[in-house]
């Protein structure tokens, strides 16, 4: 993948997911099971990077050791739109860019601020994102949805827009 198009799909990552800042970070853990935890995205760096803060002592931070590749999904159902993206995360106990990315928000979670030793980030380097985008709105699309369960038919709505986002190269194959 040439450079300018990896930047192109990586900014559209970001603009897909801008506005949607908590998502679902399912990571497997040590039995091979899928383990969610709701997150907030901090930061989607040029590369299409996602940035997370955590602790060292949650299991996310652990199950990352043993399986990075992890799933990351947004979703804004009042706008129908969905975001599910797989990718490689990454542990990152890097000081410097832990004070870059605080705010009030995470200071919440972390009181003792950003050179507590136990607050580290996540970083997700994805490979692809799905994405569903709706045209129709939402009252569209629960009149549509009432009427098809009244009437037993399929609802009658736009089913927008699906795709994919490519952001790691020799990933083609991947849905």
């Amino acid at each position: 993948m040439s450079t300018t198009n990896a930047s192109a799909q990586a900014a559209a990552l970001a603009d897909k997911i801008r506005t949607m800042r908590f998502a679902m970070f399912t990571t497997v853990d040590a039995h091979g099971h899928l383990i969610s935890h709701p997150m907030t995205n901090q930061d989607t760096d040029e590369q299409g990077g996602l940035w997370f803060y955590t602790s060292i002592h949650t299991p996310l931070w652990q199950n990352i050791v043993l399986q990075p590749e992890v799933n990351v999904s947004f979703a804004q159902p009042d706008d129908s739109l969905y975001v599910s993206i797989s990718g490689t995360a990454e542990r990152v106990v890097d000081r410097e860019r832990i004070r870059a990315l605080w705010n009030p928000m995470v200071q919440a979670w972390f009181p003792h601020g950003p050179d507590d030793e136990h607050v580290v980030l996540v970083r997700v380097a994805p490979h692809s994102a799905e994405y569903w985008d709706s045209n129709d709105s939402k009252m569209v699309r629960l009149f549509q949805m009432a009427k098809a369960a009244v009437t037993g038919s399929t609802p009658d709505v736009d089913p927008g827009e699906h795709g994919t986002i490519k952001l790691e190269e020799g990933q083609s194959g991947r849905v």
